[in-house]
């Protein structure tokens, strides 16, 4: 599913109040914390990293490697701050405009 720019944008409005859930540091993506973003879908459909300044790998790459494994969307990369998606299969909590 790709989204509309006014999808994105609802989302990146949403997003704009969260706070991030984890940081990628130094050891950079790790498959533990690949796993715990993956278990943070199933409480959270949006959810805000934030790439440390001791983490030498492009915050653009890490949001796609995120992404492809945790089967989300990237929705923005501001800076060192990457917002991913995905939707509840059963319950979505949030309903993207049209």
């Amino acid at each position: 599913m790709t989204m509309t720019s006014k999808q994105r944008a609802y989302l990146k409005s949403l997003a704009s109040n969260l706070k991030p859930v984890f940081q990628v540091g130094k050891a950079s993506l790790t498959p533990e914390l690949t796993a715990a973003i993956e278990e943070t879908f199933n409480k959270n459909e949006l959810v805000k990293i934030a790439v440390l300044k001791n983490c030498a790998d492009d915050p653009n790459e890490i949001a796609e490697m995120v992404a492809g494994r945790t089967h989300s969307q990237v929705v923005q990369v501001i800076g060192k701050r990457i917002v991913l998606y995905k939707p509840d299969r059963d319950k979505p909590k949030i309903v993207l405009p049209r």
